[in-house]
């Protein structure tokens, strides 16, 4: 990762293990890297940030009906917990 950044080979290890920390526009790349947002990157409660991205993008292509179904799947599923 830290090569494909155009950075040395141990820039990602260093961040890691809290010997440096990014310049802004380097995490930018990071993020862009991951293929997530700085908000999804720093979202704890979100453990597959990729996996929600998938899921807006496909419930963005369905008509209002389908999307209510879908919702309400959703709320039963989550109700079970």
């Amino acid at each position: 990762m830290s090569l494909s950044l155009g950075q040395a080979n141990n820039y990602i290890n260093n961040i890691e293990n809290k010997k440096s920390l990014p310049a802004m526009q380097s995490f930018f790349y990071i993020c862009e890297y991951l293929g997530v947002t700085p908000q999804e990157f720093f979202d704890e409660e979100n453990p597959n940030p990729e996996v929600l991205q998938e899921f807006i993008a496909e419930a963005k292509r369905l008509d209002s009906k389908s999307m209510t179904y879908i919702l309400g799947i959703m709320k039963e599923l989550n109700n079970k917990k």
